[in-house]
């Protein structure tokens, strides 16, 4: 008998279709497709930042092949907060999807300078968006709803179609007494749950943790303290750029104990430049100062406040730490506080930073100095209440978060069946009576390195790698092909794999297997230098691993005379 043949099942009438195209296996790189009929809007557009084996790589954005193909459909992306994870692909991504930006106040204003900085300002559709307001972006609606987080102007996002209302959390905590706005908008969230949620996409960073995240206001109070401990040395203090309430907090204790601040390091001034024109930050007059008024002040009078709170390389931090700062030189009159804490994967990075500054005789601080963004699993059960949705899908974070996420529905009564944890690329359609995974589109990683955008790919990579590990040799040469003779050579070059004059009887034999290697290919009909190449890679690399045990890339070089 024969079987069957297997058919897709029929697609779901009136669906809205949710496609996440990045953003949850990984910290970083939020991207999300909503698509009902002929419109899709999309939620964020984040970079993520290159593993330690992205040799030479700047960043990381997602592969929007999908976007591309639908470019028709695509009404707009609309953003939830200003952070890089969430908004650092848009300048790279607008080139290809040329559609209006929605956000915030403060997020649009650092949308708008990382535009500028790419001459794409003019180019680029904006529009900012006030809290409770909605925009009709073909068949959906978005509305932004006001939430906390480690950043002004957050936001949530109410998207209705025709199937239902999706709300997407964004980042957020649930925040009563925030240090600048108001506090998280708990009632149009329980107003939208008694009209009906179809699905409910809620942060799951902090998933995990029991309890509640603390206000931000808390960590005012730790600074406030440290400040009256430490009143006769300088203070450093390392945060993040976009963390405009932290900024704000450090900036009171510094005026209230009578200190003038530097603000150090590129994005710090941006964003806090931003922020205070947008009203934003509020900075007395005579408070900050100019990195070269330092001199003019007693060290106990001053603060700094600096970006490499997660130990880059390149942060203003790191280089005080290596002693390369050109304007700030670190010493045992200094306290150093990290308000931060490091992100999955910095940990090491950090530490090395820490140890760094301690070497040379500073006081550092990094513990009790900071407060998540995030909600923890009470302040997300109150939000499920609140919503009440039909479907859960957990997003934002790590796939072990998503799973915490997953129990947390499951334990407040979210059938098995309507929690989805999904992974990038997958295709859930759904609407009041149903809802599936349909099928899944392209997704990825594309990376970008200098200007290049999506030109290193995992050969490039992986030559890198090997590079790194092992370190290449050169052999060049140069034969008659008539003659059937070696005009000049061989010499070996080698980097990144042993120091030549300490290795003179290691590239003495290496230069004698290459000479028998060619003397051989002579000796054959007829003369192939691909075949010599391939030959002189062979048996040098042979040659390399029985006297090394390493195995350098080794790359010929043979000119035909």
């Amino acid at each position: 008998m024969s079987k069957k043949k297997k058919t897709e099942p029929a697609a779901l009438e009136q669906a809205v279709r949710i496609i996440p195209l990045g953003g949850l296996e990984q910290i970083g790189m939020n991207i999300t497709a909503i698509e009902y009929g002929d419109s899709i809007v999309v939620i964020d557009c984040g970079l993520a930042f290159p593993e330690d084996d992205m040799l030479g790589i700047d960043l990381v954005i997602p592969d929007v092949t999908y976007l591309e193909e639908n470019i028709d459909k695509v009404k707009g992306f609309v953003i939830t907060h200003g952070h890089e994870d969430h908004i650092g692909a848009l300048p790279y991504v607008l080139q290809k999807i040329k559609v209006p930006v929605y956000g915030t106040r403060l997020t649009m204003g650092i949308i708008e300078h990382k535009l500028a900085e790419h001459s794409m300002l003019s180019s680029t559709k904006r529009k900012v968006v006030k809290f409770g307001q909605t925009v009709t972006l073909g068949e959906l609606k978005v509305e932004f709803i006001k939430t906390n987080h480690s950043i002004v102007d957050a936001a949530a996002l109410a998207i209705t179609s025709p199937a239902g209302t999706i709300i997407h959390t964004g980042d957020f905590k649930v925040d009563y007494t925030p240090v600048y706005g108001d506090a998280i908008d708990l009632q149009r969230f329980a107003e939208l749950g008694k009209k009906g949620v179809l699905a409910l996409m809620c942060d799951s960073t902090n998933a995990e943790r029991p309890g509640y995240t603390a206000s931000e206001k808390t960590v005012g109070i730790t600074i406030d303290r440290l400040f009256q401990e430490h009143k006769r040395t300088r203070i450093i203090i390392a945060t993040f750029a976009s963390n405009v309430d932290r900024v704000q907090q450090i900036i009171n204790s510094a005026y209230k104990f009578g200190r003038k601040v530097v603000v150090e390091g590129r994005s710090m001034v941006s964003i806090i430049n931003t922020a205070t024109d947008l009203g934003c930050l509020d900075i007395p007059d005579n408070t900050l100062i100019d990195i070269d008024s330092l001199k003019n002040y007693p060290d106990e009078k001053t603060v700094i406040i600096t970006t490499g709170s997660q130990g880059e390389s390149m942060a203003a931090l790191s280089r005080m730490a290596d002693g390369v700062h050109r304007k700030i030189t670190i010493g045992p009159g200094d306290t150093i506080i990290f308000s931060s804490n490091p992100i999955p994967g910095n940990e090491k990075n950090v530490t090395n930073v820490i140890n760094k500054l301690l070497l040379k005789g500073a006081d550092v601080i990094f513990q009790d100095v900071h407060v998540s963004g995030h909600p923890c699993q009470e302040e997300i059960k109150l939000i499920y209440n609140l919503v009440q949705p039909r479907y859960a899908i957990p997003v934002h974070g790590e796939y072990r978060h998503l799973i915490a996420q997953s129990k947390l529905a499951y334990d407040l009564g979210v059938p098995k069946d309507h929690i989805f944890v999904l992974r990038s690329g997958e295709v859930l359609e759904l609407n009041e009576e149903d809802a599936r995974i349909s099928g899944k589109v392209t997704v990825g990683e594309v990376l970008v390195d200098g200007i290049g955008v999506g030109d290193v790919g995992n050969a490039v990579l992986h030559d890198r790698q090997h590079l790194a590990a092992s370190g290449i040799v050169i052999v060049s040469a140069a034969v008659d092909q008539a003659s059937r003779y070696i005009c000049s050579g061989p010499e070996i070059y080698t980097r990144g794999f042993v120091y030549v004059k300490e290795a003179d009887e290691l590239m003495s034999g290496a230069n004698d297997v290459v000479q028998q290697t060619l003397d051989k290919c002579f000796t054959g009909q007829g003369l192939d230098l691909n075949k010599m190449k391939t030959n002189i890679k062979d048996n040098l690399g042979d040659y390399f691993w029985k006297k090394t045990k390493r195995r350098p890339m080794i790359l010929p070089i043979i000119l035909e005379v």
